[in-house]
Order: C-alpha cells, then sequence, then structure tokens
C-alpha cells in the first residue's frame, strides 16, 4: 500500500496546485487547437524536485481534479469533455511523464547534474507527452498523423527551453533543499 507522510502529502499537494496555476498564464493559441502553455514546465518540475512516486502521484491528483471539473487545466477549464478532448491525451500523459523524471532523476541521483535532468526532461516530458498525445489528438480529431507530427513542431522550442529552466531550477533545489530522500 502507498504509505504517505504528512510532508509527502504537502509536497504533491504543493506541485498539483502549481501545475494549475501554471493553466491560468497566458497561453499561446495554435491553429490546430493545442496551445502552448506553462503546465508542461509544472509537470517536468514535478518529477524532478519530487522524483518519481511523489511526482506521479501529483499530476494523477491533478488528473482526477480536472475529471471532476476543478478548473485546473488551461485557462480554467476542466471536466471529462477537456480530458477526452484534442488535448486530452498530453494532459493524460503527465502523471507518467513526471514519474519518469522522477525515476531518472532518482537513479541518478549522485551524479545528476542540469543537463542530465536535462535531458531527463526531453525524455519523460516532450518524448513521452508526445509519444501519447499526437496519436490521441490523431484518434479523436480528423488529422492525420504526419500533419499532427508536423504541426506538432512548433511546441519543440519552447518544451526545450522549459526542459532547461526546469533542470536548473531542480538542481538548485537539490543542492539547499532536496526533497527526494536517497
Amino acid at each position: 500500500m502507498l504509505a504517505l507522510k504528512i510532508r509527502d502529502m504537502m509536497f504533491a499537494a504543493l506541485f498539483t496546485a502549481l501545475v494549475a496555476v501554471l493553466g491560468y498564464m497566458p497561453s499561446i493559441p495554435l491553429p490546430f487547437g493545442v496551445p502552448i502553455t506553462l503546465q508542461t514546465f509544472g509537470v517536468m518540475l514535478a518529477g524532478a524536485v519530487l522524483g518519481a512516486r511523489l511526482g506521479g502521484l501529483s499530476l494523477l491528483v491533478f488528473i482526477l481534479l480536472a475529471a471532476v471539473g476543478a478548473p485546473v487545466l488551461n485557462g480554467g477549464a476542466g471536466g471529462l469533455t477537456k480530458l477526452l478532448g484534442p488535448t486530452g491525451g498530453y494532459i493524460l500523459s503527465w502523471p507518467l511523464a513526471a514519474y519518469i523524471i522522477g525515476y531518472l532523476a532518482e537513479k541518478n541521483w549522485d551524479k545528476l547534474n542540469v543537463w542530465k535532468l536535462f535531458i531527463f526532461n526531453i525524455i519523460g516530458g516532450i518524448l513521452v507527452v508526445y509519444a501519447i498525445g499526437i496519436p490521441y489528438l490523431v484518434a479523436v480529431t480528423e488529422y492525420k498523423l504526419v500533419p499532427a507530427l508536423i504541426g506538432n513542431l512548433a511546441f519543440i522550442p519552447g518544451d526545450l527551453i522549459k526542459a532547461f529552466v526546469s533542470a536548473w531550477i531542480a538542481i538548485k533545489l537539490k543542492k539547499t533543499y532536496p526533497i527526494i530522500n536517497k
């Protein structure tokens, strides 16, 4: 059974709230219905700072809140309709993305640096999110796979910036106040 200490619950809740708050930051709408938001930055940060278990849990709680209609998604949206819409696959991938980032960070804890964590953020926060989000987008819309892949290229520069900034912040936190216990 998943036993959580009060400290663990507090940090998981904090990152759930952080990702929700990042959804209220102005987004950049794109023509194919998937906006550029800062929420994936929060996903990367949750995994990198909290580790696999708590990072994944924080985003799972986020998904549950969104599913019941809490206004935690981009622009204050929420509800199953949003999760089942074109952006749903990206959002539903977030617990797994945070878990993978956290897992890789934990396994490399003693040798962790900004560049390694940047790569881990790319693996979990970009590749995993796209690997789930793009096929989901294609399945629930009339988009074809190749145009959807090409359309997602618009996100790469911003996602790389988010991956680096998240890695930098997480490494600073690791040095001053590490949350992951090794």
